[in-house]
């Protein structure tokens, strides 16, 4: 039976503790606390330094006293801004910020969740393997923790993330993404007098930006170019201008093809613009990283059949979705970690609108305890009978 106002009390404690990006050492501190004395073996890896942070990913194993294969349970500890100094506030049912920071739901509501659930477990003497739970750092500045896990602390092969909103969905499906910083290098001149001695940065980058599609490319592609920097003043012809997006999608082919347009279309809007060809200017410089890999597991999966039979035995409807974003789950994909990601039913998150109702992180807590319970027995059935 789920411990409505333990739930809630964590959840509120847990959204008082400043933790931005990089900033995660304190509440880190309160969790190990807590999960040691819940019995949890406690490590903390090195990817503090790794991200630039100060603190490092969390990793808290319970060994359980049943012989079935280890269960993964993910969250990220840190928030986006304006992330300092929350105050919660709990009206009808539902958990706001006062409006002038995020609440934290996202990724907070999961950490509680997973406390209250691993409470259950031991208050009822629940029947259970090893469960990880891996709590990660900046997973909001481009799932960095994650990508500088110590994977050697981790036995499970399969899990779940909690890091989404709907609470009748598992993400099965996420896509890849390349990041990409562009800079373009026109010639400097003055705008008044001598503005033909000048190549216009700027006005190359336009031209580019202008044949290529963006946003929704198809149902399984986007791209995006999110900022523009450039110029110095209103009166001088900018010499460079430097342009960041990203495209994403979840067939690998159309992900770099994609990427191999943008570049194209940079460059030949760059050569149309050159006087000579051994001139130098103007020029454009690509920098492309990719920033994470899909995640496509199959509906048949086991992790993905007992998410759907918990739902089930609950009188739930659980089916398996498509997102357009990145978790930790796709790193975790990508490391042989099959990792379906979960709703704890936050809403408007990134936002001082964000909020999550205390009734969705019961219902969400019950689904975790029944997905422990049959992954349990299904395992412990298996090994019966081949006895």
């Amino acid at each position: 039976m789920v411990n409505r106002k333990r739930l809630a009390d964590m959840f509120m404690f847990l959204v008082g503790i400043d933790s931005v990006s990089r900033e995660e050492s304190e509440i880190s501190k309160h969790l190990q606390t807590l999960l040691a004395s819940m019995g949890a073996d406690i490590r903390v890896d090195g990817a503090a330094s790794a991200v630039g942070g100060n603190a490092g990913n969390l990793i808290a194993r319970f060994d359980g006293h049943a012989d079935v294969p280890t269960l993964m349970l993910n969250a990220h500890m840190d928030t986006v801004e304006p992330g300092r100094g929350v105050v919660p506030i709990f009206e009808d049912g539902v958990f706001r910020s006062d409006g002038r920071t995020i609440l934290g739901a996202d990724d907070k509501s999961a950490i509680a969740i997973i406390i209250e659930t691993i409470r259950i477990i031991q208050e009822g003497g629940l029947p259970h393997g090893p469960l990880e739970v891996v709590l990660t750092v900046c997973e909001e500045i481009g799932l960095m923790g994650a990508k500088h896990l110590n994977f050697e602390c981790i036995t499970a092969k399969h899990g779940y993330a909690l890091d989404a909103s709907s609470i009748e969905g598992i993400v099965t499906r996420a896509p890849a993404a390349n990041r990409f910083e562009i800079r373009v290098h026109g010639k400097d001149a003055h705008a008044g007098a001598a503005p033909e001695k000048g190549i216009n940065a700027i006005l190359l980058a336009s031209k580019a930006i202008a044949r290529l599609d963006l946003g929704r490319i198809d149902e399984e592609t986007t791209c995006n170019i999110g900022t523009i920097e450039g110029g110095t003043a209103t009166n001088i012809v900018p010499d460079r201008v430097t342009l960041r997006g990203e495209v994403r999608s979840h067939d690998t082919d159309k992900l770099e093809q994609m990427t191999e347009k943008i570049v194209k279309t940079f460059e030949d809007a760059v050569r149309a613009a050159k006087t000579a060809d051994d001139d130098p200017l103007p020029r454009v410089e690509f920098d492309i990283h990719h920033d994470f890999p899909a995640t496509a597991i199959a509906p048949d999966h086991p992790v993905v059949a007992t998410a759907r039979k918990a739902a089930a035995n609950l009188g739930r409807v659980l089916e398996p979705q498509m997102t357009g974003g990145g978790a930790d789950a796709n790193i975790f994909f990508d490391r042989g970690i099959v990792t379906g990601v979960l709703g704890t039913g936050m809403k408007d998150m990134h936002t001082v609108r964000e909020s999550v109702a205390l009734e969705d992180m019961v219902g969400m807590t019950e689904l975790l305890l029944e997905i422990i319970r049959l992954h349990t027995e299904q395992y412990l059935d298996k090994n019966l009978l081949e006895l």
